[in-house]
């Protein structure tokens, strides 16, 4: 086999249109990338490159050749990267995304710890309630409580979630305890814009999942909206455990139907489909899983 060098001035030679502009690009002589893909032609016994003076083009063996070689070479460049990476501190910008309330109540904590073991990395922090094209708007990682939906992007568990319903005592005290998901069906209920399913809750009964359509005299972006609306007895209202449990445990709060609500919820770190994942983004993913196994997201 021709060494990599000579594989490498083919794939140069063609991606950059030809010998003087590889040249320019990758600081070698016009002479020696010739003398390269000669050798390699020679070696291989058979044309790759059709040469004019004014056109440069591959032939049918050329193009084959170079669709495997340019991967291969791929992904000797992306073995060489990730080797690097762990062996070298975290380092440069990082754009990250996650929900809002989120990112303010629970987030924060583990990332600016984050920040503190690796002061090589800038952050860019980006708390919104919206759906985030990572591609698009450049984003490294996006803490997401859902499951994944996107095949364009891969995710990694980082921890367990749970939901609660509830409403405020006055309001049970007033219309009572639903013994049923399908009790809400006619009882007020808050609606969060940024739940999945909006106004179609999601409940489980004998292992399988149910959809129950709900109203009330609220829908609202925000979920410590939702949150405080339920509070002063507006509605019943579905809550990530970490913005119920406090309102829980000052008795602001009745949780109910707990023997109907689905499990496996998670936070999910999603990344983009990459040959290569940063340093910085694989070491912000380690760290979170380390983080919520010792502060577990109640």
């Amino acid at each position: 086999m021709q060494d990599l060098a000579r594989i490498r001035a083919f794939v140069q030679v063609f991606d950059a249109g030809g010998f003087s502009a590889a040249a320019r690009s990758h600081g070698r002589s016009k002479a020696l990338l010739s003398k390269y893909v000669t050798d390699l032609e020679d070696y291989l016994g058979v044309r790759l490159m059709n040469r004019t003076t004014r056109k440069l083009s591959l032939t049918e063996a050329g193009e084959a050749y170079y669709r495997e070689a340019s991967s291969l070479l791929q992904q000797l460049d992306d073995l060489d990267a990730t080797i690097t990476d762990q062996t070298a501190e975290p380092r440069g910008m990082l754009r990250v995304s996650a929900p809002r309330n989120f990112g303010e109540s629970t987030l924060a904590p583990a990332i600016f710890e984050y920040l503190k073991k690796y002061p090589k990395v800038t952050l860019d922090l980006r708390l919104e309630d919206r759906y985030v094209d990572l591609v698009d708007e450049g984003i490294d990682v996006a803490l997401r409580i859902s499951t994944l939906g996107d095949s364009s992007l891969i995710a990694r568990k980082i921890a367990d979630m749970h939901v609660v319903v509830g409403a405020s005592p006055g309001l049970i005290k007033t219309i009572g305890v639903p013994q049923h998901p399908d009790d809400l069906r006619h009882l007020p209920c808050i609606i969060d814009v940024n739940l999945q399913g909006q106004s179609n809750w999601r409940f489980i009964e004998n292992d399988k999942t149910i959809s129950v359509p709900v109203s009330g005299p609220l829908r609202v972006n925000s979920p410590l909206a939702a949150r405080k609306a339920a509070a002063m007895g507006l509605g019943f209202v579905v809550l990530p455990s970490y913005l119920a449990d406090p309102l829980v445990a000052s008795g602001e709060l009745v949780p109910v139907l707990s023997g109907f609500l689905p499990t496996g919820q998670t936070l999910q770190a999603v990344y983009p489909h990459r040959r290569h994942l940063a340093g910085k983004v694989r070491a912000l993913i380690d760290h979170l899983v380390d983080w919520f196994a010792v502060h577990p997201i109640n």
